[in-house]
């Protein structure tokens, strides 16, 4: 038993040690306007480099831009990033992407997420809640290159398609379970 408690304590220390430094302070503290122009940005850059995301963005009713969300995990993992709704083409919203994992996961991974929400549903709900855990309400598919390929106008039922982009580092399992979205107000 006490094996394991200083196995569980050092594992937890190596995971604060390895995660703090990607999370930086300024990001909680940077202003409504730079989580704009960099949510803007990363939609323009991923509408660049896979052209089918623009199906999904002439189909929306909003996306939500998650440019940089910060994961690190060694069987206990966690990630954040702060991002912006853009309802026709202007923010609308300010929200953060937070969440927790458990199980077989090693690695430092910094990407980011956009998020087309297709309906009013969707939007409404996402508007309405104080923070929604991913999978609790709107229906959300994950969407990668090859199934970005094979996606039509007569193809997109869901309420909520996910973009990952920019994937740097090792990390298995990129995906949206046990996340929260959670309004935030930045100044």
């Amino acid at each position: 038993m006490p094996y394991f408690r200083a196995s569980f304590v050092a594992t937890m220390a190596l995971v604060a040690a390895v995660s703090a430094p990607l999370i930086p302070a300024a990001q909680a503290r940077e202003s409504a306007a730079k989580i704009a122009v960099r949510g803007e940005r990363a939609l323009h850059e991923l509408e660049r480099t896979e052209p089918r995301s623009r199906l999904f963005a002439h189909h929306a009713r909003a996306v939500l831009v998650f440019p940089a969300i910060y994961k690190a995990g060694f069987v206990f993992g966690g990630e954040s990033g702060d991002g912006v709704l853009l309802v026709n083409g202007h923010a609308a919203g300010f929200y953060n992407l937070s969440g927790g994992s458990f199980g077989f996961q090693a690695g430092v991974e910094k990407f980011g997420y956009v998020l087309f929400l297709m309906n009013d549903g969707a939007l409404r709900h996402l508007r309405r809640s104080t923070g929604f855990d991913v999978g609790t309400g709107p229906s959300v598919a994950i969407i990668n290159t090859g199934a970005a390929a094979e996606a039509n106008s007569t193809t997109l039922t869901k309420d909520i398609y996910a973009f990952p982009f920019s994937e740097k580092g090792l990390m298995a399992d990129l995906t949206l379970q046990g996340t929260k979205i959670t309004p935030i107000h930045p100044r």
